[in-house]
């Protein structure tokens, strides 16, 4: 997503369907939040390799 995390913001909430609730909004919300602190540890170098994720999870 480009721009800055309040630009983020305002597009994921437009992206919103009309009937959305705060609920929807703030899972929206969450749920991107997660996924760029992911991303950040992922560039830092702290993730977890593939094979051993799939261990954890009994793949």
């Amino acid at each position: 997503m480009p721009g800055t995390t309040r630009d983020q913001i305002i597009e994921a909430l437009e992206n919103l369907p009309p009937d959305a609730t705060f609920d929807d909004a703030i899972e929206r919300l969450v749920f991107l939040a997660k996924i760029e602190a992911g991303l950040a540890e992922l560039d830092a170098g702290d993730g977890v390799p593939h094979e051993e994720a799939k261990r954890r999870l009994g793949l």
